[in-house]
């Protein structure tokens, strides 16, 4: 008798369980999901990395530092905050280039084209205050 009560309960027990666990699956899926080739994001580079890290021009001179990352409020279009010239912080020159402008080669960041004079000429650049 005791073994059948013992019997019973754990199949209450364990059904309950399952219930809980298909009412979980029940719940429609609205964001489709992309299957992401794991290792080749993770030889990729962070962000974290990658805020900070000078950038070159072809003749090996460093033109800015990365200052920031950006991405559209669409969420699509990638950018580059750039901080150009100045010293500890004081009359940095602060641009915005394309992501896609930069290259990355033999852990350097390129900036083809790029020079200190031509990037203070873009348009300054200042964070949105929301």
């Amino acid at each position: 008798m005791k073994n059948t009560v013992l019997l019973a309960s754990a199949a209450v027990i364990g059904v309950g369980l399952l219930v809980a666990h298909v009412n979980a699956q029940g719940v429609p899926q609205t964001v489709e999901i992309a299957k992401v080739d794991v290792q080749t994001v993770a030889a990729g580079y962070r962000a974290s990395k990658v805020i900070g890290s000078g950038i070159t021009n072809e003749a090996n001179e460093t033109i800015g530092k990365i200052d920031d990352l950006l991405v559209t409020r669409n969420g699509k279009d990638p950018y580059a905050v750039l901080s150009v010239g100045g010293f500890l912080g004081m009359g940095t020159h602060m641009v915005v280039v394309r992501y896609d402008s930069l290259k990355f080669a033999d852990n350097k960041i390129l900036l083809p084209g790029g020079t200190k004079d031509g990037l203070k000429m873009l348009p300054k650049f200042e964070y949105s205050k929301e």
